[in-house]
């Protein structure tokens, strides 16, 4: 009997005591703290290189897609109140959360730019990635993971794309989509697959809804998570280091990191308000699967494949080109380097320079060569008794990739570059490239997808 008693009383106490005693604002206080210092110190080391706080090492770029991610998550549960995917309802859900919800369309906007303003800031952070050299040693399967989750983004932003139903929406989904028919065999069957049926319509809609609001996130926050240990454990972000360092110093990333993550968290968000409050997201007339508008486009980010479709046989532009690409970034860690320079901007002087080289030949060949594509060589007509895929196809995809190697050649010859240098020469070449296809297929195409130029 004694011992239940004791029992009850040391159950009472402990009750009391989780329970019932009241916590004193300073303990409320320590409890937050400790929170948020435990919160820091997941995604950072306690300590890190003070040369590393340099803003000119990051650019802040991987803490403001961070921010953006969650911008994103915030704002996409709070439309998902009112957003309906239904084509006869979805349009109409957006016109409401327009109109009728208070600060819907701030929301709304906040939400759609910050989406844009994510994909960019990404990309950046790969360019910075590769050109600091933090594809690396240790690093490389990071670098992978980074081009997976830019992958992610992409994907995740191309099936939000649908979601207003308006004619922008639809047909540029039917635009992108449709460049999958183009594979062999299987095309027809994948577009329906990604469709839900032959044409885009209410199974695309549900389909591309999920994937945008459950799949892509779980995806996203995953490898994300996967994505920071990797990078703590690989020493934390590169920066320039001298020989003649014999001891780096070392700080506490609170306050000294965090302060300045934080007045770059303030600076993002005030852009992102005011441009949200500038510009509306775009919104046309409700979709009309009878009628398409001239020129019906993709989603800018994918506007540049679009482009090369003017120029190569589809099957080429939209799959072996991109595909090509995206594996050459993949590889690109696990090539074997004379030297693997980290935390230098270009690798070094002669980096530098070559890069400088291959921007300006990329900005002169490529308008040169889309002009002479348009109004003398006449791509796409032609040859007796030879495939479309053959002449408009794998003919020109061969000429380029010997071009890029007698490149990589020229380079390495000339300026007597190391692996590392005359590769990153060869990547800005094919960048540059590939940023003006984009902004030739934004601003300069027209009706029918013709060369047009704004001052006409």
């Amino acid at each position: 009997m004694e011992k239940k008693l004791n029992k009850n009383n040391i159950f009472q106490r402990f009750k009391n005591s989780v329970f019932t005693r009241s916590i004193t604002p300073k303990e409320e206080k320590e409890k937050i703290q400790v929170v948020f210092r435990s919160f820091i110190l997941h995604l950072h080391p306690s300590t890190l290189p003070e040369k590393s706080l340099n803003f000119s090492v990051t650019l802040g770029l991987g803490g403001m897609a961070v921010l953006l991610v969650f911008i994103q998550g915030i704002t996409g549960i709070l439309l998902r109140f009112a957003y309906q995917p239904f084509p006869d309802r979805a349009y109409d859900s957006i016109l409401y959360i327009k109109n009728n919800i208070f600060f819907g369309e701030f929301v709304r906007n906040i939400h759609h730019w910050s989406g844009t303003f994510l994909l960019v800031i990404v990309f950046l952070h790969l360019l910075r990635v590769y050109f600091t050299g933090g594809y690396f040693g240790k690093r490389q399967f990071n670098w992978v993971l980074g081009i997976l989750l830019l992958i992610i983004l992409l994907f995740s932003n191309f099936t939000g794309y649908l979601l207003p139903w308006d004619q922008l929406a639809y047909w540029a989904i039917t635009v992108s989509t449709s460049m999958f028919s183009y594979i062999p065999f299987m095309g027809d069957n994948l577009v329906e697959i990604i469709r839900g049926g032959k044409d885009v319509g209410a199974n695309t809609l549900l389909l591309f809804y999920n994937l945008h609001t459950g799949v892509f996130p779980l995806l996203l926050l995953g490898i994300m998570g996967f994505h920071f240990w990797r990078i703590r454990k690989a020493g934390g972000v590169v920066f320039p280091e001298k020989e003649t360092d014999t001891e780096i110093k070392t700080v506490t990333t609170i306050p000294n990191l965090v302060v300045r993550e934080f007045v770059v968290a303030l600076i993002l968000i005030a852009v992102l308000l005011v441009f949200s409050l500038l510009f509306n997201a775009p919104l046309l007339n409700k979709a009309n699967p009878a009628f398409s508008p001239n020129p019906a486009k993709a989603p800018w980010y994918f506007e540049g494949i679009q482009e090369l479709m003017l120029h190569f046989h589809p099957f080429f532009a939209a799959i072996v080109i991109p595909v090509t690409v995206v594996g050459f970034l993949v590889l690109l860690p696990y090539f074997r380097y004379d030297n693997e320079i980290s935390g230098t901007w270009f690798l070094s002087e002669k980096g530098k320079r070559t890069a400088k080289h291959s921007t300006i030949i990329g900005l002169i060949i490529t308008p040169l060569l889309i002009i002479a594509d348009e109004y003398f060589m006449k791509a796409g007509v032609g040859i007796a008794f030879v495939p479309p895929i053959i002449y408009n196809g794998l003919i020109p995809f061969v000429i380029v990739l010997l071009i890029l190697f007698g490149y990589f050649k020229f380079v390495k010859t000339k300026f007597s570059t190391d692996k590392a240098e005359t590769i990153q020469a060869l990547f800005v070449l094919i960048l540059t490239i590939f940023i003006l296809l984009t902004l030739t297929a934004i601003v300069f195409r027209g009706k029918g997808m013709m060369l047009t130029f704004p001052w006409n």
